[in-house]
C-alpha cells in the first residue's frame, strides 16, 4: 500500500476568557449538533451505497442513523441535499487519504508508482465511493455540479499527476507530450473499472477478481500500463 507522508500540524493557542462557564453549554450544544449531523451522513453513506440514491430512503437513513426524519430535512433540506453533502464527504475522504501518499519531487517514479498503488487499493477498499459514483452518473452528475468545491477536488486529484510529471519530465524520465489530466483519468479508469464490474467480470471470467492475489496482479499490470504510457523505461 501507499506510504504515508508525515503532515506538520500547527498548534492552536488557547486564548484566555473570563467568560468560559457561559461558552460550554454553546460548546456543548454544537458538539452534540455535530455529532448528530455527522452520524446521519455516515448512514446515508451506507445507505446510498446499497440502495443508490432512488432506493434510500429518508426512512431508512434515519434508521441506519438512529435518529429521526425531522433531524436530515433540518440539516441538509431533503434527501438530495443529502445526496450532494455525502458526494461531497466522500470527495473530502479520497482527498485527504490522497495527501498523506508520499510524493517526492526527487523521485517521480516511485511517487508514480505509490499513487497508483493507492488508487486502485483505494477504489477496492471504499466500495461504497464507486457505488454512489456509479449512481450519481445514473442522473448524469446533476447533483455533484451543485458541490461548492467540485472543481477544487478534482485539481487537487490532477495536481498530484501534473506534479509527478513535471518531476519526471524534468529529469527527462517522462514524456514530454504527456498531459497529467489523461495521466489521471488513465489510472482512475482502470482502478475504477475493475472495481465497479468486479462481480460480472468475475462471473464471466471464472476468477475471483476480489482475490488479494488476482488484485495485486492487476495493479501491477496497471503500473507498468502507465509507465510505459509515460515513456519510462526500467533498466535490464
Amino acid at each position: 500500500m501507499a506510504e504515508a507522508i508525515k503532515t506538520m500540524q500547527t498548534p492552536i493557542k488557547k486564548s484566555a476568557s473570563k467568560k468560559t462557564a457561559s461558552v460550554k453549554p454553546l460548546g456543548t450544544r454544537a458538539r452534540s449538533a455535530q455529532l448528530t449531523r455527522d452520524s446521519v451522513l455516515k448512514a446515508a453513506i451506507r445507505v446510498f451505497a446499497k440502495y443508490g440514491l432512488n432506493g434510500g430512503s429518508i426512512e431508512k437513513i434515519s434508521s441506519a442513523a438512529k435518529s429521526h426524519d425531522r433531524m436530515i430535512y433540518y440539516y441538509f433540506g431533503n434527501k438530495e441535499g443529502l445526496f450532494v453533502a455525502v458526494l461531497e464527504e466522500i470527495y473530502r475522504q479520497f482527498n485527504e487519504a490522497e495527501a498523506k501518499v508520499n510524493i517526492d519531487a526527487k523521485d517521480p517514479v516511485g511517487s508514480l508508482k505509490r499513487i497508483i498503488t493507492f488508487i486502485v487499493y483505494y477504489y477496492h477498499d471504499h466500495p461504497e465511493f464507486v457505488t454512489i459514483l456509479n449512481s450519481e452518473n445514473l442522473h448524469r452528475g446533476k447533483h455533484i455540479a451543485k458541490l461548492q468545491l467540485a472543481s477544487e477536488y478534482s485539481s487537487t486529484a490532477i495536481s498530484v499527476f501534473s506534479n509527478i510529471l513535471e518531476s519526471g519530465q524534468a529529469q527527462g524520465v517522462f514524456r514530454q507530450d504527456v498531459l497529467a489530466r489523461d495521466l489521471y483519468m488513465m489510472v482512475a479508469a482502470l482502478g475504477y473499472f475493475y472495481q465497479s464490474n468486479r462481480y460480472t467480470l468475475s462471473a464471466f471470467l471464472g476468477e475471483k477478481l476480489d482475490a488479494s492475489d488476482t488484485l495485486e496482479a492487476w495493479e501491477n499490470f496497471v503500473t507498468q500500463a502507465v509507465l510505459r504510457t509515460v515513456g519510462f523505461k526500467e533498466e535490464a
